[in-house]
């Protein structure tokens, strides 16, 4: 698809999550398993790295969508796991309420039960230490009652106020509803149409380059399983023996004779007798 939009810097770290999601997809997980030559989870993930743009272009669609929605709001990219930590707080937020609805009625039934036992009990036996026990827990499950309910008031100031100021002043807040569908749905894409079939078709294909520290690619077969670094040793040398030297060429020893000069006497003969 010649149009499609490049992916942004700010998006290669959703399309980074979504790439592990699809490495612990069923079935690629299968493929990762099953017999033969083929490439490891880790060496699909840096050739699926390095196609990101190619990989995302199968989502054109999908992702110049969100895009659009995101200037419109002011460009801002969501920060990384911000849709995760959304949801959590949307479960807290659901679980609060029932907390401080129920704790206030079953402390105060629960209180009030145990009072009403207590004075019976003490009216019918003053010096029985039971009726004083049952006063006693009476009382605090109904301290516990008013403190939740207390508790359940506030937090429900702070939530409406954190809902009221959820939404900048003077946007829509349909259009950031929109913005978080729209991110799901090229997330889903992403990893339906764009990086599963990636990963299943490369499975089989040689290792990507990847780039070093230093800038120079890796060859792929140092990308191979049991690959190991090179060894290297020393070059020897020698020294020349005592025995002889080198030629000129250096191809072969030559014994270093060495005999000091001959010298013979001379003759002298003496004056001839006369």
């Amino acid at each position: 698809m010649s149009n499609a939009p490049h992916l942004l810097a700010e998006d290669r770290p959703d399309f980074l999550r979504v790439l592990d999601e699809a490495l612990r997809d069923t079935s690629v997980l299968a493929a990762l398993r099953s017999t033969g030559p083929h490439l490891n989870a880790e060496q699909l993930h840096t050739k699926a790295v390095l196609a990101a743009s190619e990989i995302a272009a199968a989502t054109a669609t999908e992702y110049q969508h969100y895009v659009d929605l995101r200037t419109a709001l002011g460009g801002a990219a969501p920060v990384p796991g911000r849709a995760a930590d959304r949801s959590s707080a949307v479960e807290d937020a659901g679980l609060f309420p029932v907390l401080t609805t129920l704790t206030p009625v079953l402390a105060g039934v629960g209180g009030a039960v145990l009072l009403l036992i207590g004075y019976s009990v003490q009216a019918a036996q003053p010096d029985l230490a039971l009726g004083h026990s049952l006063v006693t827990a009476g009382w605090v499950a109904v301290v516990v009652a008013l403190a939740a309910l207390l508790i359940g008031a506030v937090g429900m100031l702070l939530t409406a106020r954190r809902d009221g100021s959820a939404t900048p002043a003077g946007q829509d807040p349909h259009l950031h509803a929109d913005l978080a569908e729209a991110r799901r749905a090229w997330h889903t894409a992403l990893r339906e149409r764009a990086l599963i079939p990636y990963l299943l078709a490369n499975l089989d294909s040689e290792p990507a380059l990847s780039p070093q520290p230093g800038g120079r690619p890796t060859p792929p077969e140092l990308l191979s399983p049991g690959y190991s670094s090179a060894r290297y040793s020393s070059p020897s040398f020698t020294s020349p023996g005592v025995e002889g030297v080198t030629d000129p060429e250096g191809r072969a020893p030559r014994s270093a004779e060495f005999t000091g000069p001959g010298y013979t006497s001379p003759d002298f003969t003496g004056p001839d007798e006369v």
